[in-house]
């Protein structure tokens, strides 16, 4: 299966830089499945050509294929696998152009984000769905796509057409954004993965995608076919790509967080939750929408805390929140007491288990009821820490800022924003449902018959 790569950029060269691959080389890279080779067609400063000849074992293949369907005898021996561009693709496209994938060019970074006109070929793609579903998939992306169906003889013509069709992609995008797009649309065209599809892949697909897949109009139909058609799986990966919507309006308007500027409610909240947690003696926290990780500052600080996850829906966020944190520059000491990772508090997580407290700051209001149904599952019955810190706006001192017309919330993702009545009343029962005790404290400056901006509950068992 020959995959390649061409630039017009000049230096066209730089591409070899890109890819981490040197132009007068062929090299060769063993794959669990068999071999890819990396050459160089065509090489100019005016035009330049990568191409990757993906060479799949047929032994290695059928050895490996128990858990595929069989629909006849031969099937593990007589196949398209080792001839089209398939999920094998996918895997060799992150194993021997993974710095590209990743967008690491050490020698020219100015590079990885700069679009470049680039043209994609692939000789031969399995695609189950036609030619509609190659332009619905690239289109939306801004391809000008080049789609051709391929005879199954051109010596027997009484044949017709087969299922193989080649395909050319140009375009103007960063070769990253070209690597990401192939490396999750290919098996979506293809229709199939040749390894067993689980949890991970949730993360794969929200990792790769995370620039452009929340704003596909074929998103849902991208994520069936990525994910096999498995409901559960399906339903958790479009949950999260929703609630990375909103994380990333959060975090690009920020209107509750300017509202808030001027009384530091922000940094205040933030240090009164971390000052809580300490005082309870906990060594184990968890920070449920890390976000870009300002909590997880203050909890570094704390030498008490020899345990620090930090878990948010955007990938975008932890990145932010790995680069603020400078995780790769501490000593591997510091390093080693915290951990982030890519999750949902909709969803059952075994790793959330075992800890002494966690935090949510300013996180449920931006559920919907029944989220936060499932939430409360989650972080009550399933996590279960023996301290949980939750914090949420005060509706009631909505009234003291100008710029809040009645009724407004203070940020447009905000689904709820309560009392402290409908707070403590919330709180009060969900405690009692799960062998909790709870206590309130306000956060912020208080005035007559509002209270505090922020209000705070203390669950404890």
């Amino acid at each position: 299966m020959l995959f390649s790569i061409t630039t017009t950029h000049q230096p066209a060269t730089d591409l070899g830089y890109l890819l981490h691959k040197h132009p007068d080389k062929l090299q060769t890279f063993k794959l669990s499945f068999g071999k890819a080779h990396v050459f160089y067609p065509e090489v100019s400063d005016k035009r330049c050509t990568a191409s990757l000849l993906l060479d799949v074992d047929p032994i290695k293949l059928s050895r490996g294929g128990k858990n595929r369907h069989v629909s006849f005898a031969l099937q593990p021996y007589v196949n398209d696998r080792p001839y089209v561009a398939s999920s094998f693709l996918s895997v060799a496209i992150a194993q021997v152009y993974g710095s590209a994938l990743n967008g690491r060019c050490k020698d020219q970074p100015h590079l990885v984000d700069q679009p470049l006109p680039l043209e994609a070929h692939l000789s031969a793609v399995s695609v189950d769905g036609g030619p509609e579903l190659v332009r619905r998939l690239f289109d939306p992306l801004g391809y000008e796509v080049e789609v051709t169906q391929i005879e199954l003889d051109p010596h027997f013509p009484e044949w017709g057409q087969g299922h193989l069709y080649t395909l050319t992609l140009k375009n103007r995008v960063p070769l990253q954004a070209l690597l990401n797009h192939l490396y999750v649309l290919i098996p979506v065209l293809d229709g199939d993965k040749h390894y067993w599809v689980g949890e991970d892949e949730i993360d794969k697909l929200l990792k790769r995608g995370e620039d452009w897949l929340d704003t596909h109009p074929a998103r849902q139909e991208i994520v069936s076919r990525s994910l096999k058609h498995r409901r559960h799986l399906m339903q958790q990966a479009l949950a999260q790509l929703l609630e990375e919507d909103a994380e990333d309006s959060e975090a690009e308007d920020a209107p509750e967080e300017q509202t808030e500027t001027t009384l530091g409610l922000h940094q205040l909240r933030l240090q009164t939750v971390a000052e809580t947690i300490k005082a309870s003696g906990a060594q184990s926290v968890l920070d449920l929408g890390c976000g870009e990780g300002k909590l997880l500052r203050l909890l570094l600080q704390e030498q008490q805390f020899n345990q620090i996850l930090g878990m948010d829906v955007s990938h975008r966020s932890l990145q932010n929140a790995q680069e603020r944190l400078r995780l790769e520059e501490m000593p591997s000491r510091q390093r080693e007491r915290i951990r982030l990772k890519h999750g949902s508090l909709m969803y059952r997580d075994e790793a959330l288990s075992g800890y002494d407290a966690a935090a949510v700051a300013e996180v449920i209001e931006h559920l919907d009821a029944d989220r936060l149904k499932a939430f409360e599952k989650v972080l009550f019955k399933y996590a279960r820490p023996k301290m949980i810190v939750i914090t949420t706006p005060n509706s009631e001192y909505n009234v003291i800022w100008p710029e809040l017309s009645a009724g407004q919330f203070r940020h447009p993702d905000h689904r709820f924003e309560w009392s402290r009545a409908e707070f403590q009343n919330w709180a009060t029962q969900i405690a009692s449902e799960n062998g909790y005790s709870v206590r309130f404290a306000n956060l912020g400056p208080e005035a007559a018959e509002v209270g505090s901006p922020s209000q705070m509950g203390v669950f404890e068992r």
